[in-house]
């Protein structure tokens, strides 16, 4: 561990997300705020946002920094200034939204909810452009492939689905776990996909080969208990918490 835990949130932290210069991170928790860290000195840049989600299950800054989204129990996503300032309400999800994705050009919106959907919203007003429907339970992360071509969903029905985004289908058939899954990322690279979940395995598939419906090649990479996982913005090393 670099340096002494940062303190200030009272109760768990869901979310985390570095700026894209990585000068800051922001941070949500299940004590309803949000907070802006100096990553280093560990302390808060600015007092913390009442959200207003409840819990705040997900927070993402914007491709230039200049503002981030919020998500949670609430059901409502909040695009917000970078000094706090509330911009956008995003209404649609029907249940608790638990992840949150910018495309690279900050024109649109991708989020994920407890209630089975992916959707894809116009960020400079919210408008609600797409609807993906296929997991079956809650879909607890997920991530875009590098050319932004595909988007890669891992959910509580214990799939992991792939979806093209010009014709908002599904590609291919679902990647198959044995529990509920909670993570999963896609390589720097665009070639693989990792996922990860409650039984405490990470798989590392074949994208290409998923994508050509073969259920992709897996492998398995280690054992442990897994709820999120990362990649360091500067790097290729793959974290898991």
């Amino acid at each position: 561990m670099v340096g002494d835990p940062w303190e200030g949130h009272n109760d768990a932290v869901w979310c985390i997300d570095w700026y894209p210069n990585a000068l800051e991170i922001v941070t949500g928790s299940r004590d309803g705020t949000i907070r802006r860290w100096n990553p280093h000195t560990g302390r808060s840049i600015a007092p913390s946002i009442e959200a207003g989600h409840g819990w705040v299950f997900a927070v993402k800054y914007s491709p230039k920094g200049d503002k981030f989204m919020s998500g949670g129990v609430d059901e409502i996503i909040r695009v917000w200034s970078k000094d706090g300032k509330l911009l956008i309400l995003i209404k649609g999800h029907e249940h608790s939204v638990t992840s949150l994705c910018w495309s690279k050009d900050g024109a649109h919106i991708f989020s994920a909810s407890v209630d089975n959907t992916i959707r894809i919203w116009q960020s400079v007003d919210g408008k609600q452009l797409v609807v993906l429907r296929g997991h079956t339970h809650s879909i607890n992360s997920f991530r875009l492939t590098p050319n932004e071509r595909h988007l890669v969903s891992a959910s509580t029905d214990c799939s992991i689905r792939i979806w093209d985004l010009e014709t908002n289908q599904q590609v291919g058939d679902p990647l198959l776990h044995d529990d509920e899954l909670f993570a999963v990322v896609v390589f720097p690279d665009g070639q693989y996909i990792a996922s990860a979940g409650v039984e405490a395995k990470i798989y590392v598939w074949n994208l290409e080969a998923a994508l050509k419906q073969h259920g992709g090649d897996q492998v398995e990479v280690r054992i442990c208990n897994v709820f999120q996982c990362v990649y360091y913005r500067f790097g290729c090393r793959l974290g898991c918490g």
